[in-house]
Parts: structure tokens; sequence; C-alpha cells
């Protein structure tokens, strides 16, 4: 793990709030000089701490009006042709191999529920899916706690 101190932290907080605002903008919030805060955030990449910068995106104003986790389970010998199936369909928007009765566990993007079949329909041949319907996020993607220096 890489060792940030107190400004490294304060910095990678602001830029998580809002990758937008100018390192001038940011130095004033943590106490320095808006490039001494590009050369940390330089730095920060250098180090692998930073691996890049994205955009928040409203899945309802492009149509998708739900979103679905699926636990994925590969029949025998079909994890990889299951890998495939997954990392081919894009309304999936993630997918993490976990540990446990289940190997992937997926995100989903649908405009409705109907869009299910459609997209799961391939895996079935090949693997056991769990799906839920996700009402709503109680915490949004955050940073954990940056870990002191």
């Amino acid at each position: 793990m890489k060792t940030i101190d107190h400004l490294d932290r304060a910095i990678l907080e602001h830029l998580n709030l809002d990758a937008r605002q100018s390192f001038a903008d940011i130095g004033k919030q943590v106490g320095i000089s808006g490039p001494a805060v590009g050369e940390r955030v330089r730095r920060l990449k250098d180090n692998g701490v930073i691996d890049g910068f994205g955009v928040g995106i409203n899945l309802r104003a492009l149509g998708y009006t739900l979103q679905a986790l699926v636990r994925i389970k590969p029949r025998s010998g079909e994890l990889h042709k299951v890998e495939k199936l997954i990392a081919q369909q894009p309304r999936f928007m993630s997918c993490e191999r976990v540990t446990g009765d289940d190997c992937f566990v997926a995100k989903l993007a649908l405009t409705d529920v109907a869009e299910l079949d459609d997209v799961l329909l391939p895996l079935h041949d090949c693997a056991e899916t769990h799906t839920s319907i996700i009402k709503s996020h109680v915490i949004e993607p955050r940073l954990p706690p940056l870990i002191p220096d």
C-alpha cells in the first residue's frame, strides 16, 4: 500500500466529491497552492493511487428505470463460457468474481423488468442465476476511510 499524508487524503476526498474542481480551488480548501495540488495529483497517479477519473451518470435520464443484482453460478466446466457471455452483454455494468456458492455477482441496467429474460436467457444453458431488483441505494459508491500515514 502506498503511503499518503493528510494533504493527499484531503485532495483525494475533494476529487472524489468533484473531480472537475480546479487544482486552485482544491488548493484553497486544503491550504496549498494549485500547482502543489497538481504535483501531488501527478504523484498519486504515478504511484497508482489514482487510476483514473470518471463521471457520474444518471441512468434514469438515459431510460434505465431498473437495476438488478444477479448472482451467477456456472454449471461444471462452463466458467469461461459464462464469463465470456457476461462480458459480451452490455447491460451488465459490473461483475465481480466472488467466493461462496456463486462465482459471479453482476449488476444490470434495465429499461423494464421484461428485459431480464432477454439478458439472462443466454446464460440459462450454462449457469444458474438468482436475480434481485434494486429498490433504492442506501449508500452510493464512496471512498473507504483513508488510512493515516
